[in-house]
């Protein structure tokens, strides 16, 4: 059973800057972030693959967010930048073993984290 504990989560005024981290109890896992706002579903927001460490990201954050991944900690980042009102949702970290499925599925995700909570104020 793999672990998934984020952290970096909290509150920030528009136009600043988060970075949240995912650290994972094994490696070599294909690994993504999502985020559920209230009243919302859980929409995916980037991810990044093993295989030839391959990143994906949602039209809503590309050019402000960047996910990358620590191997060697076994951990996952997601550096926020430009933050809007709209990022404003519960962060979770998930991790599946096979690259099947759209990355932005949450179904094909196996483990998931407890979440981090992340508020852009205007």
């Amino acid at each position: 059973q793999v672990q998934l504990v984020e952290s970096g989560g909290g509150s920030v005024q528009a136009g600043g800057s988060l970075r949240l981290s995912c650290a994972a109890s094994e490696s070599t896992y294909n690994m993504a972030w999502f985020r559920q706002a209230l009243g919302k579903e859980r929409e995916g927001v980037a991810a990044i693959y093993t295989s030839g460490e391959v990143t994906y990201y949602a039209d809503s954050v590309k050019g402000r967010f960047t996910i990358s991944r620590d191997a060697a900690k076994n951990r996952m980042l997601l550096q926020m930048n430009s933050l809007k009102p709209e990022d404003t949702a519960m962060y979770y970290c998930a991790a599946k073993r096979a690259p099947s499925g759209g990355w932005q599925i949450a179904r094909f995700y196996n483990y998931w984290g407890q979440g981090t909570q992340v508020t852009v104020s205007s």
